[in-house]
């Protein structure tokens, strides 16, 4: 039976270890500082808590020794470091970590060691990339790619309407992050939170969209002239974080207050986080919209694939938790089973391109309860 280990035990990386056990196939061990979190992590055969500070690197080695396969749901300070040890070490990788860097940089190391590290299967980045790398695959000439994701609390409560479904951390790092997309077929970075427009999904109304910094590995793996991510949150939250971010609260860069050193990012954090802080069984969502436009068999077409996933009360999981923790534990169980052994960092655009693939995660997600629907346009 295989062993599979899962660093962190927050929302996200609880929902995989809980979904690999239920296979019965795979021993799974999931490992946390905090040990409140593994408190909840119900105990089952198959499934076992471990403590341990996955913030060091010589800890991380230690906990993966024994196991055939490595999952990664750590908060994006941790994920190329950590993606750098589970390499050194020839275990398989699957990440969710929004990293600050990029990913691919360790695409020789992956090579040298001879393992493969599926990064940035989340749900944007993560499912949005399989979607995009689907069309693009079916297309003789792809010419944009557009997706808008957020996931958001069922009510909305004043003043920021906005509760955080993964580590609040990374929240505010897609705040601050320059936005990176291709126009006009260059790269460009515009500052997170521009160019802010309104999307109507149908289950719950308008949304705001605005730029942020998503796209990673895309850009260099997709050919196309026209790239963008936007996230969604709901109108007026986005102005609110600017205005704090443009105020200075969201700098790393200490100041000093009555004589002490304060770091305003680390203050805002900490009074925004209680805030932000999703209570146990409230609804959420999460929604994701693509669209691709390309040719195809000498004629233009959108694809345009559509997620709207809510919290399953019955099992206690969030939708944020359910879209991003799925994606990854179905590769994880390619991984485990050998179908994904090239080795190299592969990001999941280029998973698309497998045979069979494609279909197998999105009944994966179907049998889950997490439905992707696809519909395709003709265009002038």
């Amino acid at each position: 039976m295989k062993r599979i280990g899962v660093l962190g035990c927050g929302l996200v990386g609880a929902t995989i270890a809980r979904d690999l056990s239920e296979d019965g196939r795979y021993r799974v061990t999931a490992a946390d500082r905090d040990t409140r979190r593994l408190e909840g992590l119900a105990r089952r055969d198959l499934l076992e808590p471990a403590q341990a500070d996955l913030g060091s690197p010589e800890a991380v080695a230690r906990f993966i020794a024994p196991f055939d396969v490595v999952v990664g749901a750590l908060p994006s300070r941790f994920g190329f470091q950590t993606l750098r040890t589970v390499l050194e070490a020839r275990k398989p990788y699957c990440d969710i970590s929004f990293m600050p860097e990029g990913a691919l940089a360790l695409d020789g190391l992956a090579r040298e060691r001879g393992v493969c590290a599926v990064v940035d299967c989340g749900v944007a980045p993560g499912l949005a990339n399989l979607l995009i790398g689907h069309a693009h695959a079916l297309f003789e000439r792809t010419d944009s790619a557009v997706f808008y994701v957020g996931g958001l609390p069922r009510v909305r409560r004043w003043p920021w309407e906005y509760k955080a479904p993964f580590a609040p951390a990374d929240v505010l790092e897609e705040y601050t992050r320059p936005a990176r997309m291709k126009v006009g077929g260059r790269v460009v970075a515009l500052p997170a939170l521009s160019e802010p427009e309104l999307v109507d999904i149908p289950q719950v109304g308008h949304l705001e969209a605005f730029n942020t910094d998503g796209l990673r590995s895309l850009l260099e793996t997709i050919d196309a002239p026209e790239l963008r991510e936007k996230t969604m949150r709901y109108p007026g939250h986005a102005a609110l974080m600017r205005a704090l971010r443009d105020s200075g609260f969201l700098d790393p860069a200490p100041v000093e207050v009555g004589g002490v050193k304060v770091s305003p990012l680390a203050l805002s954090s900490k009074l925004l986080f209680e805030s932000w802080r999703l209570l146990p069984g409230e609804p959420e969502f999460t929604s994701l919209r693509v669209i691709v436009e390309g040719l195809r068999a000498g004629a233009r077409e959108r694809r345009t694939y559509e997620l709207f996933d809510e919290t399953d009360a019955a099992r206690g999981e969030s939708s944020m938790a359910r879209t991003t923790g799925f994606p990854c534990a179905l590769v994880a169980r390619l991984l485990a089973e050998g179908e994904l052994a090239a080795p190299g960092v592969l990001p999941p655009e280029l998973l698309a391109t497998r045979p069979g693939l494609y279909e197998r995660i999105l009944a994966g997600l179907r049998e889950r309860g997490v439905e992707v629907s696809e519909r395709i346009e003709a265009l002038a």
